[in-house]
Order: structure tokens, then C-alpha cells, then sequence
């Protein structure tokens, strides 16, 4: 059972590597051919006020590199579990039974949440390419895009409350902490946290990176409590995510776009708490928190102080402007991300 479990898990992550690098041409050849690029640098910024700095650190690149390489994320994992899933009916007696991971106990929700956030993101990179929406970077209102991530997030806990019948979250080291109804408005505030580092895709190969260190954490902690499904959820992903990374390396071929990064985000808050391992996405996902962090305390000093913290937000943008290499930046924050994600994960295994 071991030796099948390595191979759904680990087999499948490579089966997703090697199909995204497979495809990755078609994919660049047409968002090259259809010039699928913001037309205008970005001048503002998410307050609304002039961003010169980041303007003249991306005005070569922005408007010459396509966007939605996320496009490549999540169609295969979409791919996988259902071309597995449609040869497990017609071949019932065969290891396709066995390597089937559409479950509806743990990847329902998170295939749900990541295709239709994905779809949301697709929409807002549409938005941006083509120059339409009233949001301040293009694409769609802000308030849109909160709405849309709200309704999936609650439609998520939902699902967790009255499907799964989770209404408490695991404390490591100390236990079930029962928050009631109260685990609703948590589910969705945590999804929202979560959301909100989209913004470290802003480098060639940055959020790519740390992505796939996040859900590779994910992946073992699933691994270690025995939910071979979501493992293999989570290894679909990261071997994604490593083809798209490997055309991604500076300087990028293309962008993630907001179609990887909404619906990585949003899937990411499900399979936190389907492990009970959601009290450790801060650490495991700390370079989310960090770029997040950086924009709530750069708006709060402009508004209050008259000043800015950083030279521009996010973090990794004002590393820049400091001087750092772009290339620097990514690998840093690269290697910090899988530190914090080991860290992460012994505790959700130890404390378990």
C-alpha cells in the first residue's frame, strides 16, 4: 500500500511536470502571437497614488511579457484528476481505481475552489490585457474581485460546516479548539488572508517559487496524516507549478497572472484546514504574510503618517529599488520560503 501510495503521489507530480512542459510551447506561441501583455505600464499605486519607482524598475519588461502562464496551473490538475478519474469508471479492476484521487471528503472543495478562482483571475488578467475594468493596476473592480473571493469562500465554509461537519481547528501541541459557528466567518477571513498575497507575483519566477514550496509542505503534511488523496492534489500542483517555474526562471517567458495566483491562494486555505493544519499556513506561507503585511503598513503610514515605510510596496518591490538584482530578490525569498515551510510542517506533524 506504501509503495502505491509514493507512486500516486510522487508519480503524479512528475506525470504534471512533464505535461507542462509539454504544453508550455503551444501555450507561449499563442499568448506571444495575440500579444497577451498589459499595453500600459503601471503607474499607480493600490491607493491610488503615483508609483514612479515601480514604473522605472518595470517599464522594459511589463508591457513585452505576457500575462496568464497560470493558465498552466491549474489545467493540468484539472487534466490529471479527471482523465484518472474517467479511467477508473471504464477500467474498474485497474490500478486507475487505485490512482484515482477525485474524493468527495478532500478534493472536491479544493479542485472546486482552485478552478473557479482561477476563472475569477482569468477574467481579471482579460481585464488588464485589454485595458478595460476601473480598478487602479486594470482588470476588475476591487470590490468585485472581494465579492467574487467571498462568495467562494463561503460557499467553502459551508461546505466544511454542514458537508464535512468541521465547525474546530487544531492547535498544535494543544488540541481541538470548537469554535462553533464561528468557524464560518474564520473560514473566510483566513481564505481572505490568504488571498491577499497574491500580490508576490511581481518578479520573474517570485511567486512561482514559493508556491510550490508551500503546497510541497502541504502535500507531506497530507502525506504523513494519511490523506493520500489531497497529497496527491497538492503534488499535481507543485509539479504545475514547477513546469510553469522552469519557463518562469529570470527572465520569465511569460507571467502567472492573476489566473494562478487567485485560485493557488484560495485552494491553498481549504487544503490548510482539511489537514488541520491551518493554525501553521502563517509560517508555512510566510512570504505570503510578509508581502501582505507590507501593503497594510505602507497605506496605513501614507494615510496617517504622510510617509511611506518602504521605498514601494510590496516587500520585494522595495528590495529592488534598493539596488537588489531582481534574480536575488526571487531566490531569496525562495529559499526563505521552503525554511518556513519545513519549519511548518514539523510542527502540523509533530503536533498533531
Amino acid at each position: 500500500m506504501m509503495t502505491l501510495n509514493i507512486l500516486k503521489v510522487f508519480g503524479l507530480s512528475v506525470t504534471a511536470f512533464f505535461i507542462g512542459i509539454f504544453l508550455t510551447p503551444a501555450l507561449t506561441h499563442f499568448l506571444y502571437k495575440y500579444k497577451v501583455w498589459r499595453k500600459e505600464v503601471r503607474t499607480v499605486a493600490p491607493d491610488g497614488k503615483p508609483t514612479p519607482i515601480f514604473a522605472e524598475l518595470h517599464k522594459e519588461r511589463e508591457t513585452k511579457v505576457p500575462r496568464m502562464g497560470g493558465i498552466l496551473i491549474w489545467i493540468i490538475p484539472l487534466f490529471l484528476i479527471t482523465l484518472i478519474w474517467l479511467l477508473s469508471i471504464f477500467f474498474q479492476a485497474s490500478i486507475f481505481g487505485k490512482l484515482n484521487f477525485l474524493s468527495r471528503s478532500q478534493t472536491w472543495l479544493p479542485l472546486f475552489t482552485l478552478i473557479a478562482a482561477s476563472l475569477v483571475g482569468l477574467a481579471d488578467d482579460i481585464f488588464q490585457v485589454f485595458g478595460k475594468g476601473k480598478y487602479v493596476a486594470g482588470g476588475l473592480r476591487f470590490s468585485r474581485r472581494l465579492l467574487l473571493i467571498l462568495i467562494i469562500a463561503l460557499i467553502g465554509a459551508l461546505w466544511f460546516y454542514f458537508k464535512l461537519e468541521k465547525n474546530s481547528v487544531l492547535i498544535p501541541f494543544l488540541g481541538e479548539l470548537n469554535l462553533g459557528f464561528l468557524f464560518i466567518p474564520f473560514f473566510i477571513l483566513a481564505m481572505l488572508a490568504s488571498f491577499s498575497g497574491s500580490a508576490i507575483d511581481g518578479l520573474d519566477g517570485l511567486a512561482g517559487g514559493v508556491m510550490a514550496a508551500i503546497f510541497a509542505a502541504y502535500g507531506g503534511i497530507a502525506f504523513f496524516q494519511n490523506q493520500i488523496d489531497i497529497a496527491a492534489f497538492c503534488a499535481a500542483l507543485t509539479g504545475s507549478i514547477l513546469a510553469f517555474l522552469w519557463f518562469n526562471i529570470p527572465p520569465a517567458r511569460f507571467y502567472m497572472g492573476e489566473t494562478g495566483m487567485f485560485g493557488l491562494t484560495t485552494s491553498l486555505t481549504v487544503v490548510a484546514f482539511l489537514t488541520d493544519a491551518v493554525i501553521v499556513l502563517p509560517i508555512i506561507a510566510f512570504p505570503l504574510v510578509v508581502t501582505s503585511f507590507s501593503i497594510i503598513v505602507q497605506l496605513l503610514s501614507k494615510k496617517f503618517l504622510g510617509r511611506k515605510i518602504f521605498l514601494v510596496a510590496p516587500l520585494h518591490h522595495h528590495f529592488e529599488a534598493k539596488g537588489w538584482p531582481h534574480y536575488k530578490v526571487t531566490m531569496r525569498f525562495w529559499v526563505v520560503s521552503v525554511v518556513f515551510a519545513i519549519i511548518g510542517m514539523i510542527i502540523a506533524v509533530m503536533g498533531k
